[in-house]
């Protein structure tokens, strides 16, 4: 789990611009996590997303990706033990399921990032259509690109301004993919839903020459 947060400040809603190589980047690497997953194995999919903050808009040019150190991080482990089970119940006692942020992968990303003019603004990660694929236990909590109560929960623990989430569902053979951005409630906030940020994905693919006429 990152643990520190982007130097920018934004004072109201910011719209969220991606790159579309930024989220082939992500999704390239969503989508074979998700060929990986199984009943019993959860894997996640994470990555932190680089940009500029801009005339009140956040602009993901890159993600970064980090080895997960949910198992190996003395904090993290204390955390998936002692605070999110109890809270957020025993499905999370599963150690492939959760992430948390190496932190020697994140200082290393930020070093990078500011050397290259970018900031690290926030987070993307992948829900899977569990509740299709997953134990017959865990079925009934319908995920998508929605924030769930653990989502919201790590990013207030964050505070980056910008979390997104990617959610795939396999339909008749062919993956699907949405996309949601979230800020993080306030510090000391009631427990409210994530205020939901626009967001937009740039488009770079052909374009029509000038007086052609396009087929619909």
């Amino acid at each position: 789990m990152p643990l520190t947060t982007p130097t920018s400040s934004l004072s109201t809603p910011p719209t969220v611009l991606m790159d579309d190589r930024a989220l082939d980047l992500f999704l390239g690497a969503a989508v074979a996590q998700y060929d990986r997953l199984t009943p019993d194995t959860p894997l996640p999919c994470f990555a932190l997303l680089l940009g500029h903050v801009r005339s009140g808009s956040v602009h993901i040019e890159d993600v970064a990706f980090g080895r997960n150190a949910r198992t190996s991080d003395p904090a993290a482990r204390r955390e998936f033990t002692e605070a999110i089970p109890p809270r957020f119940g025993p499905s999370y006692e599963n150690e492939t399921r959760g992430w948390w942020f190496d932190s020697r992968d994140l200082l290393a990303i930020s070093r990078q990032a500011e050397d290259e003019g970018l900031e690290v603004l926030g987070s993307i990660h992948m829900h899977p259509d569990w509740h299709r694929i997953g134990p017959p236990q865990e079925r009934d909590a319908v995920l998508s690109e929605r924030p769930t109560p653990m989502d919201a929960y790590l990013f207030r623990g964050t505070g980056w301004p910008v979390n997104i989430i990617c959610y795939l569902e396999r339909r008749n053979g062919t993956l699907f993919h949405a996309l949601g951005a979230w800020a993080p409630l306030p510090e000391g906030s009631p427990e409210l839903p994530c205020p939901q940020l626009s967001l937009r994905v740039g488009t770079s693919g052909p374009r029509v020459p000038c007086g052609a006429e396009a087929t619909v």
